[in-house]
């Protein structure tokens, strides 16, 4: 069975975040009653400051004409992640710099196409991001799971099942993927703590 990516590099166990610290972050943010448009602003700018070729990328997708709903997941995941990492790991989450980013990019469009051509294995990209980093993946599907489920659409043709609201699948997904890459950057961004083992490349 083809479990792990071809394409992506595993993350080493030291890199992968803890579902707890996303959920603290979560309660933390609802608690300070950050939106789009105020506070949130605010962490954003500093991630500007601290991660400027992630940051830059996840501003060109949020500077689009998105729709409503897409833009505040876009703005919170964007957030939630990053300073995940940054809670979890402090001086040890180095600089994305533009050459991991488009590493990571390139990755996932590669994993994403060999599993296209490979239909008979069970699993697909999401799959693979899941088995990497599970608490992220988790933390980020429940979101748009929840952003896509009123009134979304799912199962109806066009112009059924909206009455509660309609969300643009499409913007929701570009907002998915630019999470997906900036998961994967970050993973690799990660150094091993004092004393740990180097980092396992594992087949």
């Amino acid at each position: 069975m083809w479990v792990r990516g071809a394409a992506i590099r595993p993350v080493p166990p030291y890199a992968v975040v803890d579902r707890e610290v996303l959920d603290r972050i979560e309660e933390e943010l609802a608690e300070n009653g950050l939106s789009p448009k105020s506070d949130l602003d605010d962490a954003f700018g500093r991630f500007e400051q601290t991660q400027g070729a992630l940051a830059q990328q996840a501003a060109q997708v949020l500077a689009r004409p998105l729709d409503e709903t897409a833009l505040a997941l876009g703005y919170f995941l964007t957030i939630a992640v990053w300073l995940a990492f940054e809670r979890a790991f402090g001086a040890r989450l180095g600089e994305v710099d533009e050459q991991a980013l488009e590493a990571a990019q390139s990755a996932l469009t590669l994993e994403e196409e060999l599993r296209a051509t490979h239909s008979e294995e069970p699993l697909d990209l999401e799959d693979v991001m899941a088995i990497e980093q599970p608490g992220i993946l988790a933390f980020v599907n429940e979101h748009v799971e929840a952003a896509l489920e009123p009134g979304d659409g799912h199962g109806h043709a066009p112009g059924e099942g909206r009455e509660a609201r309609d969300v643009d699948v499409d913007d929701v997904h570009a907002v998915y993927r630019t999470v997906l890459v900036m998961t994967l950057a970050l993973s690799h961004a990660v150094s091993p703590a004092t004393g740990a083992r180097p980092r396992e490349m594992l087949a």
